[in-house]
């Protein structure tokens, strides 16, 4: 007879990710025991294993709902009737709200991928690689004149966009979304306008 699912078992699963990826933020994946992963999330070590049956198997899921998840919420803006400038300031502000709360998903992300199977480094890393396109083909809408013959330039100011947004979530991962606004604005009128534009 099939095992029934508990009523709440997707709320437990969300618990268990949450838990699991400051444990594995804080402490590292390779000293983070499934003991240990049960222990932080309140529960048994049998009950652990109900959920995942190996630390890669909890490991995956905590990066591809986390990843999925800001790829589907980041390149799903609604961005009828906007300006290529404005869609640029909905999808940084959009970034850094996103960012929000999910600190140690973002540091697991930074080191984790790389120790699952190829397979699933590849599904990672797709969702990264639309989250970067997405934010390069808004960026290359802005001055088509600019990138068109030049893919390293448009890389270029793609990343260094990602990497202030970076910044911001490495130093200030606490704000608020008042804050995280007034710096999405900072980014844009940088990118957009140059220092002089500020």
């Amino acid at each position: 007879m099939a095992r029934t699912i508990a009523k709440d078992h997707d709320e437990k699963r969300g618990q268990i990710l949450k838990t699991a990826a400051k444990v594995f933020a804080d402490e590292g994946y390779d000293r983070a025991s499934m003991s240990k992963l049960a222990t932080a999330c309140g529960i048994s070590k049998a009950n652990i294993y109900h959920y995942y049956d190996s630390k890669d198997a909890l490991l995956f899921d905590i990066l591809d709902t986390y990843l999925r998840a800001l790829r589907d919420r980041i390149c799903g803006i609604d961005t009828d009737g906007l300006s290529p400038q404005e869609c640029l300031r909905a999808t940084v502000s959009e970034i850094l709200l996103a960012y929000q709360g999910a600190d140690d998903e973002h540091r697991v992300q930074s080191s984790g991928i790389a120790v699952l199977p190829a397979d699933q480094q590849s599904m990672l890393r797709g969702f990264q690689r639309d989250l970067v396109d997405y934010l390069s083909d808004t960026v290359a809408s802005i001055a088509p004149d600019v990138f068109e013959n030049d893919k390293a330039k448009l890389h270029g100011v793609t990343m260094s966009i990602f990497g202030m947004l970076n910044w911001f979530y490495m130093w200030n991962s606490k704000a608020g979304p008042d804050a995280r606004e007034e710096y999405a604005e900072l980014v844009s009128n940088l990118s957009l306008h140059g220092i002089r534009g500020l």
